[in-house]
């Protein structure tokens, strides 16, 4: 077990936590309605702001989207700082996990196409940390197009990398966990993606909901990598950077000279969430064509 299975967890943690706070300080600021009120007006008369309490009286621009909530000080700093560690920390995760793959003896487009979705992830989560939607809504909105779908698309393919490089009846359980994360989120974006682009306030505040699930259930995701990661070792990352190094020639010399292939198609593979080496062999035609 190393010090890199905190990571994927205090994502995790960090984020949700993070966006729950900013949707709790604009509701008492009353910048958004809360998320049980389904009850909205055309018009408001301003109110004044009673300390502690939501507003009474909500217009479709108070509905709690996420994006929403982090608009105004002093919760949009918060909101910035969330989006921008948690780029960060996803740009860890992504790297590691390819690594870990790579590790695993599993070299293919799978695992790098994993890689970019989820960095251009990250990427698309600092703009829209920091470009608020009620402010710079153009660069806001690109963010979120990228984010989101990348996002999407990340979880997808980690479910297939995931039964790839599965050896025990627990890896397999954990695939079968990802797949329904990974479903649950593919849902609730399409949905909120219907329900946004109505003018009903019902179906907004729908949207709202949609993307508050989507977003939690990704953030999920990524702090499942505590389950692999406990495997993690220094060799994990120069695997990794030998990857990057020989890419072209898909061929590693050995410390004596001897060329030995890429990935390593006789090594025993490790399983994932575990410290034991297993003699499991991925020595499969499929395996070495793919090599």
């Amino acid at each position: 077990m190393t010090a890199w299975i905190v990571l994927p967890v205090s994502l995790s943690a960090f984020s949700i936590t993070g966006i729950w706070i900013v949707y709790a300080m604009a509701v008492m600021n009353h910048h958004v309605c809360p998320v049980e009120n389904w009850s909205y007006n055309v018009t408001c008369m301003e109110e004044l702001p009673r300390p502690g309490f939501p507003k009474t009286c909500c217009t479709i621009q108070d509905i709690p989207l996420i994006s929403k909530c982090g608009s105004y000080p002093p919760e949009s700093c918060l909101f910035s700082l969330i989006g921008n560690v948690g780029a960060f920390m996803v740009v860890m995760v992504c790297l590691l996990r390819y690594a870990q793959v790579i590790e695993h003896s599993h070299r293919c487009w799978v695992n790098t196409s994993a890689l970019v979705s989820g960095c251009t992830n990250a990427v698309g989560l600092v703009m829209v940390g920091n470009f608020q939607v009620d402010h710079a809504k153009s660069l806001h909105y690109v963010g979120a197009g990228v984010a989101f779908p990348a996002g999407l698309l990340f979880v997808c393919l980690q479910c297939v990398l995931t039964y790839r490089v599965a050896v025990t009846a627990l890896d397999y359980w954990m695939a079968h966990f990802r797949v329904a994360l990974a479903l649950g989120a593919m849902v609730s974006l399409v949905l909120s993606g219907i329900f946004f682009i109505h003018e009903s306030f019902i179906l907004q505040h729908a949207a709202a909901i949609c993307e508050w699930v989507f977003t939690v259930d990704i953030l999920v995701f990524y702090g499942t990598f505590t389950y692999e990661f406990g495997t993690v070792t220094s060799e994990t990352m120069m695997a990794g950077l030998q990857q990057s190094h020989h890419h072209g020639s898909g061929v590693i010399m050995g410390p004596r000279g001897r060329s030995s292939a890429l990935g390593g198609a006789t090594k025993g593979l490790k399983s994932p969430g575990g410290s034991s080496t297993s003699t499991h062999l991925n020595c499969t035609p499929e395996s070495i064509a793919m090599l």
